[in-house]
This record gives C-alpha cells, sequence and structure tokens, in this order.
C-alpha cells in the first residue's frame, strides 16, 4: 500500500468513524420505531430464538430478521444499550461507503475517496447510519449489489454478479421482497435504455439464483413453519397492503419522494441535480445515446436510473415513509463524484450560480439550522441568531471562494465537508440534551426508576406510541395499555398525560391513586396505583 493509499484510507475511515459513530448514545432512541426495533432484538436474545421475531412476548412479524441479528450480536459483545442497538446501521453504512470506495477505485480510478466520502456525508445516510432501525440494513446490501452487478456488467466477472446475489439475499433479509424487485426494475429499466435485452438473460444466472435461495430462503420457510401466520402478516399486510392502501396511516402527496430525495441528499443536492440534469439534457435522444455508449462509460445513465426509479416506485405507494427512499440517495452520491470528474477532464468550471447555490446549501441549511436552533430554539432575534448567521456567511464565502479559485471543484469534498461536520459536532455536542428530554423516553424512564424503592410493573394512558415503546425498552418490561383493557390487578405505575386523574379514576374506580411527579418536556405525569383488593 503506497503513501496515498495510506492517506485515503485514513480519511475514510476517519470520517466514517465520526460521521456513523461518534455520539451514538449522546440522546436516547426516538420515534416509535427505534425502541421497538430495539426491544425486539433483545426479546429474541433472552430467548434464544433466532427465527421469531418477538415483541411483548408475542410474535412481531412485521420485518424480517437481519437487523434484529446484527442487534441480538451487538447485544452479545457489548451489552444492551441503546448506543449498541444502533451499531448495526453504523456498520452497514461503513461498509457501503468502503465498498464504494473498493468499485471506484476499480473501475473509476481516481474517483474513489471522493465518492466514498460524498455518500458517506449526504444527510440522509447519515441519519439513517445512526437509527436503530431496518433502513441501512436494506440500504447497505442493496448498494452493494447493484454496484456489484454494475462490476461485473463492466468485466464480466461472474465473481461480482455472485457478489451481487449474495448481497441482494442480505437486502431481503433486511426488508423482504422489495429488494430484488426494486433491483430488478432498476436493471430492465437500464437494459431496455441500453437495447440490451440479453444482459437481463445473462444476470439471471443459475449458481447466483441458487446462492441467493440458499441465503435468503431457509429463513422465510422456518418463519413459516413455526409461526402459520407469517404469509398472511408480512407478505398481504406488511407488503402488498402497506403499497396499495393507506391500511398503516402513512398516506403523503404523490410527490413526497421528490423533497424527501432532495433533503436527503444535502449538502450535495446542487451538485446531484446538475449531474442528473446533464445526465438526461436530450431526453428525446437519450435512449440512443445510453445505447450507443460502451459498457465502461455507461455508469452516469446506470446511476440516473437507479436514482429515479426507487423515487418514482415508491411514489406509487399509498404508504410512504422518508426511508424508504433511502437506497437511491448513493446514486445520486456517485453521479454528484461523476459529474465533478467530467468537469475537471474538460475544464470546465461551473457557473458562479451554481456554485454559490450550492455553497448557500451547504452552509446556511445545515449550519444556520442547527445553529440557531442550539441557541434559540424559536425564530427570533438575538445572540444566537445572529451567530449562526456569520458561521453560515463566512462558510458560504469560504466555499464559494475556494472552488472559483484555482483549486476550484478539486476543492469540492473538502470545503463542503466542513459545514457537515460543524452540524453534526454542534447536534451532538449541544442540542442532545434537548432531543433526548423532549423526543426520547430514556430521561423519563430514568427518572421514574431512581425515584423507585422497589420494582413495580409499569402502564400507560393516553400517551403516543413514542412513550409506550420508548419506555418498555428503557424500562425492561412489558408495558400495559390501559386503552385496551390491559390494567394490571396488582399495584403498579402509570404514565399519562397531564390532568389525566379524572380518566384514571375512571379506569380504576376503587383503587387509591397517588400522584408521584410530572416530566416538564413532554407534559407526562406518572402515578402510583394500588392493587385490587388482595393484590
Amino acid at each position: 500500500m503506497n503513501h496515498r493509499s495510506r492517506i485515503d484510507w485514513l480519511l475514510l475511515v476517519g470520517f466514517s468513524s465520526f460521521l456513523f459513530f461518534f455520539g451514538l448514545s449522546y440522546f436516547g432512541l426516538v420515534g416509535a420505531d427505534e425502541p421497538r426495533y430495539a426491544e425486539v432484538a433483545r426479546e429474541m436474545l433472552a430467548r434464544r430464538d433466532w427465527i421469531t421475531p418477538v415483541l411483548g412476548d408475542k410474535p412481531w412479524l412485521e420485518k424480517p430478521p437481519l437487523y434484529y441479528w446484527q442487534a441480538m450480536v451487538a447485544y452479545r459483545v457489548f451489552g444492551v444499550s441503546d448506543w449498541t442497538s444502533r451499531l448495526p446501521s453504523a456498520v452497514d453504512a461503513t461498509l457501503m461507503v468502503i465498498t464504494v470506495f473498493w468499485f471506484l477505485r476499480k473501475f473509476r480510478p481516481g474517483l474513489a475517496l471522493d465518492g466514498a466520502l460524498v455518500t458517506a456525508s449526504a444527510a440522509g445516510v447519515i441519519g439513517f447510519a445512526r437509527a436503530a432501525a431496518t433502513d441501512m440494513p436494506l440500504a447497505a446490501p442493496f448498494t452493494i449489489a447493484l454496484l456489484a452487478w454494475y462490476g461485473w456488467y463492466q468485466s464480466g466477472w461472474q465473481r461480482y454478479l455472485a457478489g451481487g446475489y449474495l448481497a441482494l439475499a442480505l437486502a431481503m433479509l433486511a426488508k423482504g421482497p422489495v429488494a430484488p424487485l426494486l433491483a430488478g426494475v432498476i436493471l430492465a429499466v437500464f437494459a431496455w435504455l441500453r437495447r440490451d435485452y440479453r444482459v437481463i438473460q445473462r444476470t439471471l444466472w443459475i449458481p447466483g439464483m441458487l446462492l441467493f435461495c440458499l441465503i435468503a430462503l431457509p429463513w422465510y420457510v422456518a418463519v413459516e413453519i413455526k409461526n402459520p401466520e407469517f404469509f398472511r402478516v408480512f407478505m398481504v399486510e406488511h407488503n402488498l397492503s402497506r403499497f396499495a392502501t393507506n391500511l398503516y396511516h402513512h398516506q403523503q402527496p404523490f410527490w413526497y419522494f421528490l423533497p424527501v430525495t432532495l433533503l436527503g441528499l444535502v449538502p450535495w443536492t446542487v451538485f446531484a441535480g446538475a449531474a442528473l440534469v446533464e445526465s438526461i439534457r436530450q431526453p428525446r435522444w437519450w435512449v440512443r445515446s445510453c445505447e450507443m455508449l460502451p459498457a465502461a462509460e455507461a455508469l452516469s445513465p446506470f446511476l440516473a436510473v437507479w436514482l429515479i426509479v426507487p423515487v418514482v416506485f415508491f411514489s406509487l405507494s399509498q404508504s410512504k415513509l422518508p426511508g424508504y427512499i433511502l437506497p437511491a440517495l448513493p446514486a445520486g452520491a456517485l453521479l454528484v463524484t461523476e459529474y465533478v470528474e467530467r468537469c475537471l477532464a474538460v475544464g470546465h468550471r461551473p457557473g458562479l450560480g451554481l456554485i454559490l447555490l450550492h455553497a448557500v446549501l451547504a452552509s446556511a441549511t445545515v449550519v444556520l439550522g442547527v445553529v440557531y436552533l442550539v441557541f434559540e430554539h424559536r425564530l427570533g432575534r438575538g445572540l444566537g441568531t445572529a451567530i449562526a448567521l456569520l458561521w453560515a456567511a463566512l462558510l458560504t464565502l469560504g466555499i464559494t471562494v475556494t472552488l472559483r479559485s484555482r483549486v476550484g471543484l478539486r476543492g469540492l469534498r473538502f470545503v463542503t465537508l466542513v459545514p457537515v461536520v460543524l452540524a453534526l459536532a454542534t447536534v451532538l455536542r449541544l442540542d442532545a440534551p434537548i432531543l433526548d428530554a423532549k423526543l426520547s423516553a430514556r430521561p423519563l424512564a430514568t427518572e421514574i426508576s431512581r425515584m423507585e424503592t422497589r420494582r413495580l410493573p409499569l402502564a400507560v394512558l393516553g400517551v403516543s406510541r413514542e412513550v409506550e415503546y420508548g419506555l418498555g425498552f428503557y424500562y425492561g418490561e412489558p408495558i400495559e395499555r390501559y386503552e385496551s383493557g390491559k390494567i394490571p390487578a396488582a399495584e403498579h405505575l402509570l404514565v399519562a398525560g397531564e390532568g389525566s386523574e379524572p380518566e384514571i379514576a375512571k379506569r380504576v374506580p376503587g383503587r387509591r391513586v397517588s400522584y408521584l411527579g410530572t416530566f416538564v418536556p413532554q407534559r407526562l405525569a406518572y402515578y402510583w396505583v394500588a392493587g385490587e383488593q388482595g393484590k
């Protein structure tokens, strides 16, 4: 390994470690999904059951097991905690970025570090790499599978195609049949553009398909045998019905994923847009142009298809969540890298307008928003806003001057990474306590545990799913919900919204209720409820 390679690897490892791993425990699990998935993995580990996902001692068949398996391993090695529950996504994101680096070193020499760092620093990648969720365990092997396929397409080496099938099998174990279906649509559209229909036939390589089945199918067979309702719950309800209906109340406008994709690519959105437009700037002749390109030069059209198809595909779904679009973001990042390289190769310098817009988005949107939030937490005039505006102005000026100087686009990577690093450091060091108090159940669970003199069951009334699942993970016991009629007969603790005393009295008539305290940031109160007579 030469000196340049060592530097590249050090930079890659350093940035990935900071962007994906640093401060994973600075604030607790947020939303409903993070604590729920973390709890499923803990219960599976406690039962030593690697087949059936379980939540509250009941089968939880919404998702395949890849994330749970990874979290179980992390729990065994490092213990059960919120940061270990996020470790699988951080590891997966790192493997994805390393694969991008390796792919570019092999097939696009000179672009490797740029492409890897652009991919790693996209806002959507950073966000989901730090989440205890199934999105990154899908996106990472999906990305690896498509890069491996293109490596085979360009080189003809079957080992790349075998690697693609292996990675796609892992993607199916992460979120189900959406992985091979989406990959198939992307490859079919690309083959149509190339007028190379035989490539689909050659892709359907029997040894590769056998490898895919050998890795992906055993769990599906085993879980169906143990849980005969699996096919109905997972395939019908959580795949077909989720796509075709608004069964789970995640309906959004048809155009929802367009702004989500643009935000997910921040701070590279402007250059990603420019790269995409340049790739299809002659739409009437694009099919013909793509058909005539040699395989070694068809990467940009492939990336454009990879970026566009998931946006269109999931826009057709009646259920929309931001994480659905994550598998498309690496394609946008690689398009940026290809675009910058083409500009450098022909001596083209983007116009001042494009550079200025990129500088404003990279600095103002990321830094201004974060620093302003930290100091003010509201719109107003004050020291926080002034500091944020000054930071944004200085960064915008620095980025613009650098990109317009002799350094030019060669400096794009590092001047853009500056606001990304500052923004993430600011969130983790200054805003984490606020996020923890307002969005996570961790401080509430800690407060209740400190107050307890002995362990009692915990129930909830009129709280969100986020609070219920969060308390379940941090309290370490199943949480009963009054609204479901599951009111513990023995004495227990109850978490409810402020002012819930009349409703509590109706739910437990004749039982003594004592107010214990209030968790002000989330307007939640907690109570001691006496048991029924004799309990």
